[in-house]
């Protein structure tokens, strides 16, 4: 019904109703608007007496006389109290216009218009209110009308942008911001005066008068109606958010940081190869941090020296671009951030390329870093897509190692101090990880010169032994291990096969297998059984970290427990038996001919190092043309799979072992997993080739000086028949020797054995335990002479504890056509 009124009427915001008294003072007229006014339909009211129907008791008698003035002929005008009929108080205060008015007839009546009070002083508030929050709001304030132009602005907006309040008025956002932000606030403006939907916080970035800084406001919109709830414009309220968004920029750079340097903590050094840890450091940094970077390391920290340069004089050193990232498009590999020509605190000449060796220019704000161990700022060249460059020097432990540059873009934030700081510690933390990834690298090195100077050089040569062996250090991600293997060769044709693994990794294991390795030899050359040997290796490997008295700390003893597994073998090339004795190793693998492999049952014992506990030795006869295999646990076992699959591997892939030995171990390498890198490989394989029957001559002689003669007779006769005439007379010499020697100082029966191999072998048995030794005889001595003898004719003599005595031997190399070298005079007149 109220919006009936023409558009914009007054009567859209106040409550008018009329009605109109007869003659007789009565209602005789009721509007429609009285009717919702007063709650009352015309068909109750009408004929009543108004003043008794609407006003209260007290006031009557007042009415009744204003009534019958209007009746008169007068007009009336005021506030008068009114109720609804069958209520007691007072409803509320209508003010009231009273003309008087004449009937068809020429009778008196009156005509009353109502006006609701209380809709009045509504609207009093209501914009004495808008007009407070309009005209004192601290925010800025606008109200567009449908067109989108600036209906009226308040106080604080012009303050704002300059100018009255009158001088906004007509004007569009155009007026006040750049146009990409000038469209799409007309786009919201638009939006919000079609569908109603209000818009907060739209954020707007512009400037103001007299100001180029960028300011950020937040922007509420919402649709202004009038009364009857028509459209009648937009209303925006304007905040100044710029402190808050610099606050939330700060706050966000802070927590990227902090995401950064977790990141950085999680990525970086995760390797131990410098160029990879320089990588690293750029994925984290780029585009986290900055849109270009680069890494230059000291040259000689790359090629091996003791210690960088640290923080050279002149900060001219070698470097060597290792590592460039760009987040920007089609952007080579080279560092942009360098001028295509020198200037005043550029770094380079020119660009440089990814490995290339290069020197700072003295001046250059990068050569400047180096020398001082401080950070620098440079500015990005006329020209160049860079915006700004931090330098920044990578230093651990007081030694500078390289140079990071971190660049940004034109268009990006500028650098601060928050991002210096970020800067520093990427570098920092990179710094230590490429310097231990140095030392690492140094001890690997030296580690791995020191094991493989210790392992036999090329292919070993044994009597009775075809020899293949193979070792693969684990890669660079894992330190040098302790693995070993060893072939000794040993009086009578024998060999000692020796394969062994120190517990641990690094130089420490390095050196242990080393010492443990000369033991070994050491041992070996003693001629003692491999139970026996393993005896003293326990107690040698117990003492290996046991400081001495004069390193020893103060206070509770601090060791170190060294540990290691060992088998070790004895092979004689004469009877094809071999003796094991094993410390806590792999069993060996041997494989006869036509058969499937077998590992033997050979008792594991305790590991070198423990103690306590003897060594069992046990022995087995080889088949000619049988593989004996040692290795270590390297070639069998690994994360991926158990030791038994990594055994029973192995096993079936020695399953043609009459192919070249060099071939067998090829296959074996191939066909398991032998490159996981995890730790160190050594495979030794041997092919059994027992010496022919007739390379051996033996025999026993009776306990009587006619068989000195005997012995040269038998010596003569089987060098002639092995057609080594040339060696006839030297042999019978030393032979007569040691029979002689047999008789005066040894005890039982003397036997005699020559061995033909890749040398000539002599060895006199006989029952008695003393060893001989070599004595240098005085010139009146009639004696004492013989060993002196056989240590110059031969290439090597000795003696060795068999179980039933000793077994004292020479060694003479086989004639090779030339003539052998005759003993000086000097050497002849030595033995007398």
């Amino acid at each position: 019904m109220w919006q009936s009124s023409p558009p914009g009427s007054i009567y859209d915001y106040i409550r008018v109703a009329s009605f109109s008294m007869g003659p007789d003072g009565l209602v005789d007229q009721w509007s429609l608007r009285a009717a919702e006014l007063f709650g009352i339909p015309a068909r109750e009211i009408r004929g009543k007496d108004p003043v008794e129907a609407f006003m209260p008791v007290d006031l009557r008698p007042r009415g009744h006389r204003k009534v019958a003035e209007i009746l008169d002929g007068k007009e009336w005008t005021g506030l008068v109290p009114f109720r609804i009929p069958g209520e007691r108080g007072t409803r509320g205060i209508a003010e009231l216009y009273v003309m008087p008015s004449e009937t068809g007839e020429g009778e008196r009546g009156a005509l009353c218009i109502v006006v609701d009070v209380r809709a009045l002083r509504r609207i009093e508030t209501d914009l004495a209110a808008s007009q407070a929050i309009f005209g004192q709001s601290p925010f800025g304030f606008l109200l567009f009308n449908t067109d989108l132009t600036v209906q009226r602005a308040n106080r604080r907006f012009a303050t704002v942008f300059g100018g009255s309040v009158d001088d906004h008025r007509g004007r569009t956002v155009h007026d006040y911001l750049s146009r990409p932000e000038a469209d799409r606030m007309t786009a919201a403006l638009e939006r919000v005066l079609r569908t109603g939907e209000a818009v907060t916080d739209l954020q707007i970035v512009g400037t103001i008068p007299g100001s180029s800084d960028r300011r950020h406001w937040s922007i509420n919109l919402y649709r202004v109606h009038s009364g009857s709830g028509r459209p009648i414009g937009v209303a925006g309220v304007g905040t100044d958010v710029t402190r808050r968004h610099i606050a939330a920029r700060e706050a966000a750079s802070a927590r990227r940081n902090l995401a950064i340097l977790n990141e950085a903590s999680a990525r970086i050094g995760n390797s131990l190869d410098l160029e990879t840890t320089a990588r690293e450091l750029l994925d984290v940094a780029v585009p986290g941090f900055c849109d270009l970077a680069s890494v230059d390391l000291y040259q000689g920290l790359l090629t091996g020296e003791e210690a960088p340069p640290g923080r050279a004089l002149d900060g001219g050193a070698e470097l060597r671009r290792v590592a460039f990232a760009s987040a920007v498009s089609d952007t080579p590999l080279v560092n942009q951030s360098v001028n295509p020509g020198p200037s005043p605190g550029c770094c380079d000449a020119g660009p440089v390329e990814v490995g290339a060796v290069h020197r700072y220019p003295f001046q250059s704000s990068c050569a400047s870093a180096l020398r001082t161990g401080r950070l620098q700022t440079m500015p990005g060249p006329e020209g160049s897509l860079v915006q700004s460059t931090l330098v920044v020097p990578m230093v651990a432990h007081d030694t500078v190692v390289g140079l990071v540059q971190f660049s940004r873009t034109k268009g990006s934030e500028p650098f601060g101090e928050r991002d210096r700081a970020l800067a520093a510690e990427l570098a920092a933390r990179a710094a230590v990880c490429i310097d231990n990834a140095r030392l690492y690298r140094r001890e690997h090195e030296r580690a791995l010169i020191l094991q493989r100077s210790l392992l036999p050089p090329g292919d070993p040569e044994a009597a009775g032994l075809d020899i293949a062996c193979r070792y693969l250090p684990g890669n660079t991600a894992t330190e040098v291990g302790g693995d070993w293997f060893d072939v000794i060769e040993l009086p009578g044709h024998r060999t000692a096969l020796i394969v062994g693994d120190v517990m641990g990794r690094g130089l420490r294991a390095a050196v242990a297998m080393g010492e443990l390795r000369t033991a070994v030899r050491t041992l070996a050359q003693l001629d003692l059984e491999p139970a026996e040997v393993l005896s003293h290796l326990d107690e040698i490997a117990r003492g290996l970290g046991t400081p001495s008295s004069a390193h020893r700390p103060r206070g509770p003893e601090l060791s170190e427990v060294y540990l290691a597994t060992c088998v070790y073998a004895v092979y004689d090339a004469v009877t094809r038996r071999c003796t094991f004795a094993n410390a806590g190793h792999l069993p060996p693998v041997l494989v006869a001919p036509g058969e499937r492999a077998l590992m033997l049952d050979v008792p594991p014992g305790m590991p070198l190092g423990v103690g306590g506990e003897p060594f069992e030795e046990v022995e087995f006869e080889l088949p000619e043309g049988a593989l004996l295999a040692l290795y270590t646990d390297g070639l069998v076992e690994s994360r991926d799979h158990p030791l038994d699959e990594g055994l029973e591997a192995f096993r079936s892939a020695l399953t043609d072992p009459g192919r070249p030995l060099e071939d067998v171990c090829d296959h074996v390498l191939s066909t398991l997993d032998t490159r996981h890198g995890e730790d160190d490989i050594a495979l030794l394989m041997a092919r059994i080739q027992g010496l022919p029957a007739e390379a051996v001559g033996d025999w026993r002689l009776p306990r009587e000086p006619r068989s000195v003669g005997r012995a040269r007779e038998l010596a003569r006769a089987q060098l002639t028949a092995w057609d080594l005439t040339p060696l006839v007379d030297t042999v019978e010499l030393l032979v007569s020797e040691l029979v002689t020697n047999a008789l005066r100082y040894g005890e039982g029966e003397i036997r005699l054995r020559l061995l033909r191999d890749r040398t000539l072998v002599c060895e006199v048995w006989d029952a008695g335990l003393v060893q001989p030794r070599r004595r240098r005889a005085r010139d009146t001595d009639e004696g004492g002479r013989g060993l002196q003898l056989v240590g110059l004719l031969s290439a090597a003599w000795g003696s060795r504890r068999t179980p039933r005595g000793k077994t004292v031997w020479f060694d003479l190399p086989l004639p090779s056509g030339s003539a052998a070298a005759e003993p000086t005079v000097d050497q002849l007149l030595s033995m007398f």
